[in-house]
């Protein structure tokens, strides 16, 4: 059973593909899919072919996904093209016939007024327009996108952000890795949708907690309005469309967009997920 995985030379696409390997998967059964091939020339060294794959040229997607029986679709990472990104790739998936489609997409995506949902709940209209066998996984946030705030905040430290008392069910891009793994792997999950989100849901002052923790340097949280977040990201350079972006996903924090967390990632992983200050150690 050939694998194709998307995005794999990227952080989490490479976490998906060890975890595969460490499942009993040949590598010669796994397919790495990469804007820049030679970006995975140890992949290929291990065994793993890696072939081109750029969202943006549909006849690349074409080509990587001919033979595939299963498909991870990892989200793009430019904001604003994913739809039309993905589209390619779902559409080369149905004109191959892939037995097995897994997305990963973002908490509540259908519902959800985060700023990133609604290309998330587009793609997963195409998915299921297209009729593809498909697995849902909602990843929630990453611990490690936190790896900016912890530099920062070490230096200041400040944590400051504009998320009230809003809390953040993160987990490890292993742990998230490992879901994708399993369900790639086994049967049963077609049809699914997955709320994946790490055990234990934390507020702001947990975060300047575990940083503490982690670094020794005293860090406290300091809760700004909307309007004092964007006044300080503009003093520190940032441009108008970057602060609306950072601000408005600050917004959807504070209104619970991340906080939920029922133990479906832990149980498809057969483990607890990775507590905040352990992931927050492995960036440090």
């Amino acid at each position: 059973m050939t694998i194709l995985i998307t995005g794999a030379t990227g952080q989490l696409g490479r976490l998906v593909i060890d975890s595969l390997l460490a499942r009993g998967v040949d590598a010669s059964d796994i397919v790495a899919g990469a804007r820049e091939v030679g970006k995975g020339n140890d992949l290929a060294a291990g065994g793993v072919r890696v072939v081109e794959l750029d969202y943006d040229r549909p006849e690349t997607v074409t080509a990587a996904v001919d033979g595939a029986a299963s498909v991870l679709l990892i989200s793009g990472s430019e904001v604003g093209k994913r739809v039309p990104q993905h589209r390619a790739v779902i559409e080369a998936a149905a004109e191959a016939g892939v037995s097995k489609l897994v997305y990963t997409s973002a908490p509540k995506a259908t519902t959800s007024d985060l700023i990133l949902a609604p290309e998330h709940r587009a793609t997963e209209e195409l998915i299921a327009a297209s009729g593809l066998p498909a697995v849902i996984l909602r990843n929630n946030w990453y611990t490690e996108n936190y790896a900016a705030a912890v530099a920062q905040a070490t230096q200041s430290g400040v944590l400051a952000a504009s998320v009230g008392e809003g809390r953040v069910a993160s987990a490890s891009r292993r742990d998230f890795a490992d879901a994708a793994a399993v369900v790639l792997l086994e049967d049963g999950h077609i049809g699914a949708v997955y709320e994946l989100a790490g055990d234990v849901a934390w507020d702001f002052d947990d975060l300047a907690a575990a940083i503490t923790e982690v670094t020794g340097a005293p860090v406290a949280y300091t809760s700004l309005s909307t309007e004092e977040h964007a006044r300080m990201l503009e003093a520190a350079g940032l441009d108008e469309g970057t602060i609306g972006f950072v601000t408005a996903l600050d917004a959807g924090i504070r209104g619970g967009a991340l906080g939920d967390t029922d133990g479906t990632l832990s149980r498809l992983i057969g483990r607890p997920t990775t507590p905040l200050a352990e992931g927050l150690r492995a960036i440090v």
